[in-house]
């Protein structure tokens, strides 16, 4: 284990700290608009969301804390051990909880995997553009479990040997599922933004197709992130530990966000991808009904939450109303 390892792990388990400061403001920003409404009128969708967070921070929590924890024994409490740390890692990097840290990281990806794979057959409304990432993501399934199993067996190395191995191919078919869902998305965001400025100007449906819709909707940072750890770990880079857990961390975030924005009102549904928003800023929007165009009060908190083939239902801050 090089003096690069050792500071990039130090350097990631600061960064998992910072992070996961982030993940606790999403999520209580979540909960508080979940927990606004009456919970009887709650929807299945919103106990979805609320279950689904809070599954994200158990894990990402099990994550942060294994990897603090060992990085504890290592360079403190075992650090006077004969060969020091570099001797502590390789005789204890399959330890037990080591390896819930590991499957915690695998059901992570495969939570916002799934997630991203829908959000790509809502953004699309079709079946079609959503067969080949299922098949990836049955993939993943398959070689999430090897990889678990790979890395906790005893004497066994995250980042050596047969373990580092089906990793990198873990990795590899991950990383291209998230690459694959988020180039779909963006194609066809970018797509209809094109379509929305075409008739209602450059201003046209901002909120759907600015750059944050673009970034959250996409997870973008999870790929990056992904892009990242995959490269450094296939050049065998000590480096990869600290982009792995760049890739973990933002496997919580990013659907985190997702999520925040979807409970604002602000993000793309089947309806919006089959018609045209009608969008406009404040002062004033614009409800587009039949041929006729009417005008609706508003404000800066517009959001087009749904509509029919003869009304749209422009939602803001204070109050909803159709057109």
């Amino acid at each position: 284990m090089s003096s690069l390892f050792q500071n990039c792990y130090y350097i990631g388990i600061s960064v998992n700290a910072i992070l996961y400061g982030v993940e606790l403001v999403l999520y209580f920003q979540t909960m508080s608009l979940l927990l606004k409404r009456d919970r009887r009128r709650m929807s299945k969708s919103d106990k979805f969301f609320a279950y689904y967070s809070t599954a994200l921070l158990v894990l990402i929590t099990i994550y942060m804390s294994t990897e603090a924890v060992f990085g504890e024994e290592m360079w403190i409490v075992h650090a006077s051990d004969p060969g020091g740390p570099a001797a502590y890692f390789e005789m204890n990097a399959s330890i037990w909880y080591q390896t819930w840290g590991t499957a915690s990281g695998v059901v992570l990806n495969w939570l916002n995997d799934g997630l991203m794979i829908y959000r790509c057959f809502v953004i699309w409304n079709n079946y079609r553009i959503v067969v080949i990432p299922g098949i990836i993501y049955v993939a993943t399934w398959g070689l999430g479990i090897l990889e678990i199993w790979a890395s906790g067996s005893p004497g066994a190395n995250f980042f050596a040997g047969n373990a580092a191995r089906i990793v990198l191919a873990y990795f590899s078919t991950t990383v291209g599922l998230n690459v694959l869902t988020t180039t779909l998305i963006c194609v066809r965001i970018l797509a209809q933004a094109r379509r929305v400025q075409e008739l209602l100007g450059s201003g046209g449906g901002h909120a759907y197709t600015n750059a944050t819709a673009l970034i959250v909707e996409s997870a973008l940072p999870y790929s990056l992130g992904g892009i990242a750890a995959i490269v450094s770990m296939g050049l065998n880079s000590d480096t990869s530990v600290l982009m792995g857990s760049f890739y973990i961390m933002f496997a919580c975030i990013s659907p985190q966000l997702l999520i925040l924005r979807v409970l604002s009102g602000r993000v793309w549904t089947r309806g919006t991808t089959t018609t045209l928003p009608a969008f406009a800023a404040a002062p004033a929007s614009i409800g587009l009904t039949g041929s006729q165009t009417t005008q609706g009060v508003a404000d800066s908190g517009v959001a087009l939450e749904d509509f029919s083939k003869d009304r749209i239902l422009v939602s803001t801050t204070h109050e909803s109303k159709y057109f």
